[in-house]
Formats: C-alpha cells, sequence, structure tokens
C-alpha cells in the first residue's frame, strides 16, 4: 500500500482559508460511485485513515454544535461475531428460510473490511428541529463516503432490515431515540463499479 499523509486539520478558532479552485476534487465528486459490498475486499483502511475518514466524517454542518451522532466501527474479529448475532436473530424470524440465507446474515459484515455503523442521536428537547439534526448524520454518512473515495477506497451506505429491529438495535448497544443513520462499508474494490442511469435534476426557480 502507498504511504499515506494524513490531512492537517484545523484547530477551533483557526482561520481557514481555502485554497481556491480544486478540478481534482470536483473531478471525485462527479465520478463518485457506490462499490457494492459484496465486490469490496482487502485491504481496508489502516488505523491512521480509518482516523482520518472519522474526522473528515464529522465535519458536517451541524446547527447547534450538537454532534447528534456517532460511530460505531467493525472491523476484524468483530465483523464475524456481530454476523453469528444477525444469523441467530433472523432464525428467530424466520425460522424456515433456505440455509443460504442464514449463510448471508452470518457474512453480512465480511464483505468489506471495515463497516461504520452511523448512529443518528437527536435530542428532541432542543430548540434545534429534530429533522435538521437527522439530516446532520445523512451528511456525515455522505462525508464517509466522498472521504473513502478520495483515500482510494470503494464505500457503500446500506441500512437493511437489522437497522431497524429492536433486538438488532439493542444487540449495537443503541438507546432510546437513536436511529441507525446507516452502515458504510469500506474496502478496497474488486471490480470497477459501474455507473448507472441518473436523472437530470429537478430544478425549477422561484418567481414571486
Amino acid at each position: 500500500m502507498a504511504s499515506f499523509t494524513a490531512p492537517t486539520f484545523p484547530h477551533p478558532g483557526d482561520s481557514i482559508t481555502l485554497s481556491g479552485a480544486s478540478p481534482e476534487t470536483l473531478a471525485l465528486l462527479a465520478q463518485r460511485r457506490s462499490t457494492l459490498a459484496k465486490d469490496m475486499g482487502e485491504p481496508g483502511p489502516s488505523a491512521e485513515q480509518l482516523d482520518t475518514l472519522l474526522r473528515i466524517g464529522a465535519r458536517t454542518p451541524d446547527h447547534g454544535k450538537l454532534f447528534p451522532w456517532r460511530f460505531i466501527v467493525f472491523e476484524g474479529e468483530a465483523r464475524a461475531k456481530f454476523g453469528e448475532r444477525l444469523e441467530a436473530r433472523f432464525r428467530d424470524i424466520e425460522p424456515d428460510a433456505p440455509a443460504e440465507r442464514f449463510e448471508l446474515e452470518r457474512s453480512r459484515f465480511l464483505r468489506a473490511p471495515v463497516v461504520i455503523a452511523v448512529v443518528s442521536d437527536t435530542d428532541e428537547t432542543h430548540k434545534v428541529p429534530e429533522w435538521e439534526q437527522i439530516l446532520s448524520a445523512g451528511a456525515v454518512c455522505q462525508n464517509l463516503l466522498i472521504a473513502a473515495a478520495a483515500l482510494g477506497f470503494g464505500a457503500q451506505w446500506l441500512t437493511e432490515w437489522y437497522a431497524f429491529d429492536k433486538r438488532m438495535k439493542s444487540a449495537l448497544g443503541l438507546q432510546p431515540g437513536e436511529r441507525v443513520a446507516g452502515f458504510i462499508y469500506v474496502g478496497t474494490p474488486q471490480v470497477p463499479a459501474q455507473e448507472r442511469p441518473r436523472k437530470d435534476p429537478r430544478v425549477t426557480r422561484w418567481e414571486e
């Protein structure tokens, strides 16, 4: 793997001067495409790259400076152990499912070297609308996708059934009011991602 130099992050109170136009950034955004989790493999991000990924993920609009989200990282053996929990829970839900479905559940988190759960943690009593807090967690997920691409990795934002299952939310350690905004799978693409059909943006211009 090529050597990695972490970017410089500003400190509170620092003046931030943008470096001007960045064609490279525009090209990355214009061509960003999710890599399917099933098409990922090793290597995953190093400890330093993962730290950078999470810190960039956290640099999102956040009205009120609430930080209404947190991360749960799955790597190494933790992926297989969580897969065992997924399989066990799915057997409770659909005991008559075919064997290959149980295998799928057991191996879900093994599809990528690293899986990052982004947990939305809103404060309904705060003056900042809950919807804005939820949107901030969504922005975290998108930041992770873009940062992963900039680091040279593939990434995919998924939820799937276990993001909404009460028992699996408990297994994740989610507290009342917390919700999974997404599981971000990160790894090295094994095949090139294929562009999908996209519609032109729907745009209107308001006139009084």
